[in-house]
């Protein structure tokens, strides 16, 4: 895009990395966050949805200079509800004009009228005036005789009138419709630091700065693309699949797996309007994402085979390698062009062994292993760790942006594994933590409750914590994250560990209470039941 002149309060079509052009105003920045170093760039708040973000000048446009030319490139319904979100607040803009055009002129009337009053008046105009006032009593008398006797005085007057008589307010304060409506304060962030330090609020006037602003709010923004470590993230500060900012890809959408994680993954992309076919092992899952417009594929091969890019959530190495090497398998599906992302959670040596024989074949591949729970995977909140085949992360854009809040780019064929196998060794570990520490609350007499309010209160408080010690304290342990799963990340981690002659004993501590909890027949539950290998 080509840079503009812009100033603040402008109406602007804003493009951020791979997103589509969307609506948004210039808004002033919280006061604590800084501009980035570089290009000139504008604060923009984006219509229908709880993005913002820093943009580059030559990266916005002018609204109105450019509407009809964005509306015939973008179709999507969510879209379509942000520029209604931009022409409602133009109509209300110029209502509002409308209303201090007409004061200006009632104030201009009654300026002439006092003078009027004021100016001395001749005997022939005493007259005349008494002659009128005397005519105009009679028209009044003969009006109210023709009013119906179901009617009552209110009926007579404007409906204007009657609401400004109704509807009394004090001056200067807007009703709550009548809002700024170009920025609505960011649930996402609101709830994300909802507590006693929760003190950024957005402002309805977007002419003064925003006041007592969190100075940790610009963690919350779409504020960059490119790292400064040379790995590249898509960020979507909230759920894209909550906001619904997404255009899908043309391309056909395979899906193998779906299990806790993939459930959700298939349900957001068939949200964000993607053309999905699903395979399971259990065919039986399939039918409810039939019902969602999903189709149906018989076999692995033949989703691949009739599919663009074709993505797999299965649960550990064996079952990554039987579904790509095995009867009816992926790689029977794959020929030159075809495109295939695993984003099951395996080991290093695993996922390049997969790569080369679809690569062999004439295939692109991508690794991207996902990192949340079944909640997470529900609301579109995932983040993805990626590595492998550029082109084709860049072709997987909105996907990633319809199932995840962040994706990031990590490199070679691997690296996105090792990432991930580290990530959940350090969870796995501290939920095996939480678990001790509660224990070892009971059995020394201290309320389980009482220190879990402590370390909400302290620097630890997180989501994560509060769900886990919830669980435990209310003994349910429903699962979002299988403890079958985690033991397997940490025996893969340790291993990772072994290889390149690394220590690893937090790690093999917690694993052997994982390997004692699933001794108790605790596999399949939350990772959270850990907490029983210590109650046992």
């Amino acid at each position: 895009m080509a840079a503009v002149s812009l100033r603040l309060g402008d109406l602007v079509w804003g493009k951020l990395g791979r997103y589509p052009p969307w609506p948004g105003k210039i808004v002033n920045p919280p006061k604590d966050l800084k501009k980035p170093r570089g290009k000139k760039c504008f604060f923009v708040k984006f219509f229908g949805t709880e993005d913002h973000a820093w943009i580059k000048v030559e990266q916005l446009k002018p609204y109105h200079a450019h509407k009809e030319e964005m509306i015939k490139i973008n179709k999507g319904k969510r879209f379509q509800q942000a520029v209604d979100a931009v022409e409602e607040f133009l109509r209300r803009a110029k209502g509002k004009d409308q209303t201090s055009s007409h004061s200006s002129a009632d104030d201009k009337n009654r300026r002439n009228s006092s003078e009027e009053r004021s100016r001395p008046i001749s005997g022939d105009e005493k007259r005349k005036l008494s002659l009128s006032e005397g005519k105009v009593k009679k028209n009044m008398g003969e009006g109210k005789k023709r009013v119906p006797s179901g009617s009552s005085e209110r009926g007579s007057k404007s409906p204007l009138k009657r609401a400004q008589e109704q509807s009394p307010r004090k001056r200067g304060r807007p009703p709550k419709d009548e809002k700024d409506l170009s920025i609505p304060e960011s649930s996402t962030v609101k709830g994300m630091m909802a507590g006693p330090t929760a003190t950024f609020k957005w402002q309805p006037n977007v002419s003064e700065p925003v006041k007592d602003a969190d100075p940790h709010f610009h963690h919350f923004l779409l504020s960059q693309t490119e790292k400064e470590t040379g790995s590249t993230s898509i960020q979507a500060a909230d759920s894209t699949a909550v906001n619904g900012s997404v255009t899908p890809t043309d391309k056909k959408i395979g899906f193998l797996g779906l299990g806790l994680m993939g459930s959700g993954i298939v349900s957001n992309l068939l949200k964000m309007g993607h053309t999905v076919t699903v395979w399971n092992r259990t065919a039986e899952k399939c039918d409810l994402f039939i019902q969602e417009g999903a189709r149906l594929g018989r076999t692995p091969a033949e989703v691949v085979s009739t599919c663009d890019i074709t993505f797999a959530c299965v649960s550990d190495p064996k079952a990554a390698k039987d579904l790509v090497l095995g009867p009816s398998g992926v790689l029977q599906g794959i020929r030159p062009g075809k495109c295939y992302v695993d984003m099951s959670t395996v080991d290093a040596d695993t996922v390049t062994e997969l790569a080369q024989v679809i690569v062999s074949r004439g295939g692109r591949f991508l690794e991207a292993p996902v990192s949340g729970n079944q909640q997470l995977s529900n609301d579109g909140m995932l983040v993805i760790l990626a590595a492998g085949d550029r082109g084709l992360y860049e072709d997987c854009s909105s996907c990633f942006q319809a199932m995840g809040k962040t994706s990031f780019f990590l490199g070679e064929v691997g690296n996105a594994a090792k990432m991930m196998l580290i990530v959940n060794m350090v969870q796995g570990s501290f939920m095996a933590t939480i678990a001790e520490g509660l224990t070892l609350a009971q059995v020394t007499g201290q309320s389980q409750q009482t220190l879990l309010d402590i370390l909400n209160q302290g620097q630890l408080a997180s989501i994560f914590l509060d769900q886990k010690c919830q669980n435990i304290l209310q003994g349910n342990f429903k699962p979002d994250f299988y403890l079958k799963y985690i033991q397997k990340d940490l025996r893969l981690a340790i291993a990772l560990g072994d290889a390149v002659n690394h220590p690893t004993p937090m790690a093999a501590a917690a694993n052997e209470v994982y390997k004692r909890a699933k001794a108790l027949d605790q596999s399949d539950n939350d990772m959270s039941a850990v907490y029983r290998a210590y109650i046992h």
